[in-house]
């Protein structure tokens, strides 16, 4: 069973495979020569799978996402960012963090982040000071923080997979966010130091004013979404909805950025992105089901107690395992297959399963811009045009930095639960 459900999935995946076509033939293999079970249960399987209402936020905070890219507010939070770091040093580089966090809380994806603010902020990282290699790696490895930021696609997968609360774990990924940026913000401010980079001779109150102003419908946006999420105004799916028509009416009737005919598209879009996602969703779930239905987590929790291993050591374990398989595979499909296989272990080793969700949610992450597969890279790579060479030069002290945040958010669980236990 391990072969077909594991190996050959796996070796698909080596070859280029579409994930979703990987999964469905490693399932197909396993439940037609392993198991003998009737044919029909896959189809049953994969709809079933998808008959979930929570599971209409993921294509509602894509939508979102999509119209906050084309509407220009992403120029708006770069202006706000750097008006207001223009004089710490490396007030540049500082800036593309705040706003990267700031896309997160707005729109949840981290290509889109890099995309966006590559465009606007690359040209003017390279002439600043900071050279080609890292001012890619800084645009790629900031991207990541947004899907850590709520409101987070992985955390809503994470919370359909393995059973908790979508509104916890958002609340539960602020401050972690906040670490991440803010280390990611310390390390730059020593390389500007180190490299002696110039700063603004000062801070413009009348521009800090005048692009708060402009930006501060986007500002809004997660502030009402989260809050409405917390105090029990709308579900994360109505939340979601929330979030599309906010976005069409302050792109079209506040900035006035966007016609018709730019939602339209900006639809289209979102629904094929939405599509992708939902199909590896629909065939990951055959592959948990099969590992579920065949008492797989069960037994590896009785092998794990066997063993006596401490909390420690097992989260340590685990962060080793999701940075390694982060570099292969995307969120989406990671968190599917491996939270139910996880999060039985977690929990028998004492755990609290929202502090899992946010742990596999940063490493995965990080996983987004590590070499060789990492996707933020390939979207830098389409940005900047430098060579992979380049760029994984460029990531890899960001990628130690990051890792530095991970400990820490591991090993201090407050961070993660201590704003959402009033839920």
């Amino acid at each position: 069973m391990i072969a077909t459900l594991a190996a050959i999935p796996a070796l698909l995946l080596v070859f280029g495979t579409p994930v979703f076509l990987a999964f469905l033939t490693g399932a197909v293999l396993t439940v037609a020569l392993v198991l003998e079970l009737p044919p029909l249960l896959l189809q049953q399987v994969i709809f079933g799978g998808l008959d979930n209402y929570a599971l209409l936020a993921v294509p509602f905070f894509i939508f979102a996402g999509e119209l906050m890219a084309v509407s220009g507010i992403a120029s708006r939070l770069i202006a706000l960012a750097v008006a207001l770091t223009g004089r710490v040093p490396g007030g540049l580089g500082v800036a593309t963090v705040g706003a990267s966090a700031a896309m997160g809380a707005i729109s949840g994806s981290s290509v889109a982040a890099v995309a966006a603010l590559g465009k606007s902020l690359y040209p003017k990282l390279k002439s600043s000071g900071y050279g080609a290699e890292r001012s890619a790696g800084l645009l790629a490895s900031a991207g990541a923080i947004d899907i850590v930021i709520p409101p987070s696609i992985a955390m809503i997968l994470y919370g359909l997979a393995a059973e908790q609360s979508i509104p916890q774990l958002f609340i539960a990924g602020i401050l972690p966010g906040m670490v991440i940026a803010l280390l990611m913000a310390a390390f730059v401010i020593v390389v500007a130091l180190r490299r002696k980079i110039p700063r603004s001779s000062r801070i413009d109150g009348r521009l800090v004013v005048k692009t708060a102003r402009e930006a501060i419908w986007a500002l809004l946006m997660p502030v009402v979404v989260l809050g409405g999420i917390y105090n029990g105004w709308f579900s994360p799916t109505e939340a979601g909805g929330f979030a599309c028509l906010y976005a069409i009416v302050i792109a079209m009737f506040v900035y006035r950025s966007m016609g018709i005919n730019d939602v339209i598209n900006a639809a289209a879009r979102a629904a094929t992105l939405s599509a992708k996602v939902l199909i590896i969703v629909a065939t990951a779930g055959l592959i948990t089901w099969l590992i579920t239905t065949q008492g797989i987590p069960q037994a590896i929790v009785g092998w794990m107690q066997a063993l006596d291993m401490s909390t420690i050591g097992f989260l340590l374990t685990v962060n080793a395992l999701l940075l390694l398989i982060g570099c292969f595979l995307d969120p989406t499909s990671a968190i599917l297959v491996l939270a139910p296989l996880l999060v039985p272990i977690a929990i028998a080793v004492g755990v609290d399963p929202i502090h899992f969700g946010i742990i596999m949610t940063v490493n995965l992450a990080i996983g987004m811009f590590t070499p060789p597969f990492g996707l933020n890279i390939f979207v830098a790579q389409s940005v900047t045009g430098l060579p992979s060479h380049s760029l994984y030069r460029g990531v890899l002290p960001f990628v130690a930095v990051q890792i530095v945040a991970l400990l820490v958010i591991t090993y201090v669980p407050a961070i993660s639960l201590s704003l959402s236990r009033p839920l």
